[in-house]
């Protein structure tokens, strides 16, 4: 019984840092910079734990983060919204450490907007 229970208590704490190593908490994203543009996504994932798109900005191709694909349809973002081609204007942070990366506090389909925090 102590065997299963040890098991059990080692495969939670494997399991938790995974997670906790794919999330991408706010702090790791400069918020003092704040990037407000225009583009058109040219790839997109809804999903979770975090719906993604590629971009361009400045010229470079950028991984935006986004919301979970639930906070996103409960604020009336779907999936097809947000797919391939679409013109959108984000507002986001770039990532302090990696280069080419930002997590997107809102997005603007068709003019509105789309809260994502």
């Amino acid at each position: 019984m102590a065997y299963l229970r040890n098991t059990s208590l080692v495969l939670l704490l494997i399991l938790s840092a995974s997670f906790a190593f794919f999330h991408h908490g706010w702090a790791n994203y400069d918020q003092t910079k704040v990037l407000d543009f225009e583009t058109t996504l040219d790839e997109s994932t809804f999903g979770n734990p975090h719906s993604m798109a590629t971009v361009k900005y400045q010229d470079e191709a950028w991984t935006v983060y986004l919301a979970p694909a639930s906070r996103m349809t409960d604020r009336g973002l779907t999936a097809e919204m947000i797919k391939k081609g679409t013109k959108v204007r984000l507002v986001a942070y770039p990532h302090k450490t990696k280069t080419g990366e930002m997590r997107a506090e809102r997005i603007y389909v068709d003019g509105k907007k789309y809260e994502l925090r």
